[in-house]
């Protein structure tokens, strides 16, 4: 019995104006895989995710999620500025439909996780940029999702806690079997699980050595 891919871009090309981004782009991802993609600014690598998070249309073509529930980490952190740590992960579970004890629990234990207990009551302004950013992996990662689309997650951290946020990911992401889709510019920040790697750059899209 074939397994349905957790994501299929089928033949989609974006543009923004006259600026063609890429064209009858396809790549098929299955469940549990993680896969990288790296290129220079401006291939559309972040495009491609909020494509597959349905944040963007694309030009052409389509693309099928199978996969769900969806966690996605931005380059910045994305946080309400007027919620503390543990309300921006907590009030994203709920919305969930789960309920207000279990959140808080859930929230304080990924906070926990990522070394961040102690700091559940503070607000994104009195904690700095890196603090931020593990904030919203610790948001992502919270909903146990089957989708977990990085747009490189790890570029504010410290080279130190940059590894070991990297493979606390790695750990939640084998735990739930998510798909991941890691976008990336450099090798280096790569999950050290990735399966498969890929380079979008002029349009197109080819595998690449991990």
């Amino acid at each position: 019995m074939m397994v349905k891919p957790a994501v299929s871009f089928e033949h989609v090309s974006m543009a923004f104006g006259r600026h063609i981004l890429f064209e009858n782009l396809n790549l098929d991802i299955a469940p549990g895989q993680v896969v990288g993609i790296q290129g220079p600014s401006g291939a559309g690598k972040s495009s491609l995710l909020k494509i597959a998070a349905g944040l963007i249309r694309p030009a052409n073509g389509r693309v099928r999620v199978h996969a769900s529930p969806l966690g996605y980490v931005f380059q910045e952190p994305r946080l309400l500025e007027w919620y503390t740590a543990r309300e921006n992960i907590s009030l994203t579970l709920e919305a969930a439909g789960m309920s207000g004890k279990t959140a808080k629990q859930t929230a304080l234990r990924y906070l926990k996780d990522l070394d961040l207990a102690g700091f559940e009551n503070h607000y994104p302004r009195e904690l700095s940029g890196g603090m931020n950013q593990r904030i919203s992996i610790a948001r992502a990662l919270s909903v146990s999702p089957k989708l977990l689309l990085l747009d490189e997650p790890f570029t504010g951290l410290d080279p130190v806690l940059k590894d070991r946020v990297r493979d606390q990911v790695q750990a939640m992401a084998e735990k739930t079997k998510a798909c991941v889709i890691h976008v990336t510019h450099s090798k280096q920040e790569l999950l050290p699980g990735t399966h498969a790697l890929f380079t979008l750059d002029r349009g197109r899209i080819y595998p690449d050595s991990v």
